[in-house]
């Protein structure tokens, strides 16, 4: 019961809040007693998850926003900022995944991805971190990704896009401690979201699979529900925690890549080549059935 009530007061900025993780993690934010801003490109399924939270008791608002958008970011920082007089957490969440091996890429499909997974979150930080700076405290959390701590082979630009991420939250963490400023990544495994296949403005880019097929390969991972994952995430912000793996088995695979880097590519490999077996499965079981 201690954890209840313990944000009152507290305001934060959740991106990507319309649904998965975000709006996850913005429902254990106001159940926690936050004042929660989800802001996301889904407008009408971020008023939904809002009217739902504000039902249970909490104080939550949608607001629309791209976060590829640098003004709009700082429009609705400043908004927010107006309206309650403090920016307590900024949580840059919003992301999206182009799956498919980079043989078949396209430019979109980089620019796509970076766009949204790493601009979005130098935007929020242009916005929020000068905020918070002048306030002499604030908490900026990056979602990043297991993606961004390992090689994670066929989603190319999503692992390049959540390696920057860890890695720009690690510089800023280090910067941003003498103004009193936290900063923390998220770095999710296998949570049960639409990002298994792409999200809502992302793709898969396998001829012949479905979004469906994708997310029963992934099954086997066991991916974890968002709300318990947002139970467990705010638990390592709460506690200042540099880089927050969850599910906590996934850290198996990090401390791997730092143990050793070349038997985490061999395992990587192996992962690669059982992907592309289940794959082609997949392909053929529907090729058989249509």
């Amino acid at each position: 019961m201690a954890k209840a009530r313990a944000l009152e007061g507290r305001v934060a900025v959740v991106t990507g809040g319309a649904s998965g993780i975000g709006a996850a993690l913005g429902r254990e934010l106001a159940r926690r007693g936050a004042d929660v801003v989800l802001a996301d490109r889904q407008l009408s399924l971020a008023e939904a998850v809002a009217r739902e939270a504000c039902a249970a008791g909490g104080r939550v608002r949608a607001a629309e926003l791209d976060v590829r958008d640098a003004a709009a970011v700082k429009a609705l920082v400043d908004e927010t900022l107006r309206r309650t007089g403090r920016l307590d957490f900024f949580f840059g969440n919003a992301g999206i995944s182009v799956g498919g091996e980079m043989d078949g890429y396209s430019a979109a499909d980089w620019d796509d991805v970076f766009d949204v997974n790493l601009r979005g979150v130098t935007n929020g930080i242009l916005a929020a971190y000068p905020v918070m700076v002048r306030q002499g405290h604030g908490h900026l959390v990056h979602t990043g990704s297991i993606a961004g701590l390992v090689a994670t082979p066929a989603q190319g630009s999503y692992t390049a896009s959540k390696h920057a991420v860890v890695g720009l939250s690690k510089a800023l963490r280090i910067e941003a401690a003498r103004h009193g400023v936290r900063v923390s990544a998220l770095c999710p495994g296998a949570v049960r979201t639409s990002i298994l296949s792409g999200g809502r403005f992302g793709r898969l880019n396998v001829p012949g699979l479905r979004d469906e097929d994708m997310v029963a390969i992934i099954g086997v991972l066991r991916p974890m529900a968002p709300e318990r994952f947002a139970r467990q995430a705010i638990d390592g912000v709460l506690a200042n925690q540099a880089i927050i793996v969850v599910p906590r088995w996934w850290r198996l695979f990090w401390y791997l890549e730092r143990l050793s880097p070349s038997l985490s590519l061999g395992l990587w490999r192996l992962s690669l080549a059982e992907l592309r077996r289940q794959v082609a499965k997949a392909v053929a079981s529907r090729r058989e059935a249509g």
